[in-house]
C-alpha cells in the first residue's frame, strides 16, 4: 500500500518509524533542528522514492535506516552546513583536552566508546572515522594513505572483535 501512496499507510510508517530515525540522523548531526529538518527531508524522500524500495534485497526499516543515513552524512557533508557551524559558541557541557577540545559522549555511545578502547589503534582509528565521524572507507583510505580493501577488512575484523565482546 506503500507504493500506491498511501496517505494512512505513511502516516503510519511516520508514527512508527521516525523516533528510530531521529536517532540515527541525530547520532550524526549533532543540531536538534537541523537533525528534525532532515528527518522531515527522509520522510519527503521516503515518499517520493518508495518504488525504489525492493523487498528482496532487504526490510523495508533497514532502506529506510539508510535512507537516513545517508542524508544525514550529506547534510555534514555540505557547504552550507559546515559553513553554518563556523564560529558556533561552544555549548556549557565541554570538556577540554590535551589534543584539543572534547564534548562529553552522549550517554547511549559510553559503552560502545569503551568497548571500542579495547581494540587494536589501527581498528580503533577506524571504526571511529567510520562510524562516529561519518567518513566512507573511500575517505578513509585517502586520508590515512592505505588501501581501500585494507580498511574494509580491518572495519569487519574489528566489527566481529566487538560483537564477541557483547556475547
Amino acid at each position: 500500500m506503500l507504493k500506491q501512496r498511501d496517505e494512512q499507510t505513511f502516516s503510519y510508517l511516520y508514527d512508527n518509524y521516525s523516533g528510530s530515525l531521529y536517532g540515527i540522523i541525530n547520532g550524526i548531526v549533532s543540531d536538534k533542528e537541523t537533525a528534525n529538518d532532515v528527518l522531515q527531508d527522509v520522510f519527503l524522500n521516503i515518499w517520493e522514492k518508495i518504488e525504489f524500495y525492493d523487498p528482496v534485497k532487504g526490510r523495508l526499516f533497514t532502506w529506510m535506516l539508510n535512507v537516513a543515513r545517508n542524508a544525514a552524512i550529506d547534510k555534514i557533508r555540505s557547504k552550507g552546513y559546515r559553513d553554518s557551524q563556523k564560529n558556533q559558541p561552544f555549548p556549557e557541557n565541554v570538556d577540554t583536552n590535551i589534543g584539543g577540545i572534547v564534548t562529553q559522549p552522549k550517554m547511549d555511545e559510553i559503552g560502545l566508546k569503551k568497548m571500542i578502547t579495547k581494540l587494536k589503534s589501527e581498528q580503533r582509528i577506524l571504526i571511529d572515522l567510520s562510524y562516529f565521524q561519518g567518513f566512507t572507507h573511500e575517505e578513509i583510505a585517502k586520508t590515512l594513505n592505505i588501501p581501500l580493501g585494507t580498511v574494509k577488512t580491518r572495519i569487519r575484523s574489528a566489527l566481529t572483535q566487538m560483537r564477541t565482546m557483547l556475547d
